[in-house]
């Protein structure tokens, strides 16, 4: 990794937090896959795009209809 791309995700993670309001450091719980067969939502908001077998890392589990998420992209 290059130093720009470095710099960059710390970027992404600063964002994210203060999106957020996460406090502390952000730790990988687990990786998931989107379902192949679901159907593709467009992101708007805090709601993340979700794409047709795209890997997704776990960061908390909010409650049982909702988990924070991020994307291949460190979204």
């Amino acid at each position: 990794m290059t130093f720009k791309e470095c710099k960059k995700e710390e970027k992404a993670d600063r964002d994210f937090q203060k999106k957020f309001k996460f406090e502390g450091s952000i730790n990988v719980l687990t990786r998931m896959m989107v379902d192949p067969a679901a159907t593709e939502k467009r992101g708007g908001g805090k709601n993340l795009p979700l794409r047709r077998g795209e890997i997704l890392d776990v960061i908390q589990f909010t409650n049982q209809e909702q988990i924070l998420c991020r994307n291949s992209q460190r979204r």
